[in-house]
């Protein structure tokens, strides 16, 4: 194992930082995995208008979900969330980045 991935293994085991979740990809079984959870709503400009759009990030590790796609969902501390948009895995490739809203 590499000193990149001991670090990741080691933050998502962080209580502090992480969070039980379960992985429900479409037309599989569901996965228990842990995530790191961001929720930077938006608010966009449309014309004279304002918009507030509710949104989540999820970092997992690509060891726990190795091939995430749009529709697939997550169920975080008992709401639910599905993955809008392409995943995006970092350079080491060792966590996706996954951008989500409520389901």
């Amino acid at each position: 194992m590499s000193v990149f991935a001991q670090a990741i293994d080691d933050l998502f085991a962080d209580p502090n930082l992480a969070k039980d979740a379960v992985y429900l990809p479409e037309g599989g079984e569901p996965i228990a995995v842990r995530v790191i959870a961001r929720r930077p709503d938006r608010v966009l400009d449309f014309g004279d208008a304002r918009l507030h759009a509710e949104t989540a990030i999820f970092e997992v590790r690509a060891s726990d979900v190795p091939s995430p796609r749009p529709s697939d969902r997550f169920e975080v501390g008992g709401e639910m969330f599905v993955i809008q948009g392409e995943p995006i895995r970092d350079s080491e490739r060792l966590v996706w980045t996954l951008d989500t809203r409520p389901a």
